[in-house]
């Protein structure tokens, strides 16, 4: 089974949960979210929701961004997946998605918890 990580090179917590997967012998499979080439669908999204046990997309939305791009904050599920597929600078990073599983990188030990 392929580890997938949904990972932005240039944060901070996305670089060390990269880091801690690979010094724990897991070489994942590197989704750059961040680029238009690999953003995440709105499919996509609600299939990661769905992986990590979540009932909402509020569970890896950026919230301190969302205001920012215009988000509120009694948006519906699926405006907040939308608004997460058109700025995916909205999605928490590192998220891990191993099989039927998923976790969010918070912290970034989380990511062991799926393998």
């Amino acid at each position: 089974m392929t580890y997938i990580l949904i990972h932005n090179p240039g944060c901070g917590s996305s670089k060390k949960g990269l880091e801690l997967l690979k010094a724990n012998g897991v070489e994942p499979q590197i989704r750059k979210y961040m680029t238009a080439a690999e953003r995440l669908s709105g499919e996509e999204l609600k299939d990661i929701a769905r992986k990590m046990g979540a009932k909402s997309p509020r569970a890896f939305l950026r919230e301190k961004d969302a205001a920012a791009a215009g988000l509120s904050e009694t948006a519906s599920d699926a405006e907040v997946y939308a608004a997460m597929a058109d700025n995916p600078k909205l999605i928490q990073r590192p998220i891990g998605i191993n099989g039927k599983k998923a976790a969010l990188g918070r912290p970034n030990e989380k990511l062991l918890e799926i393998m």
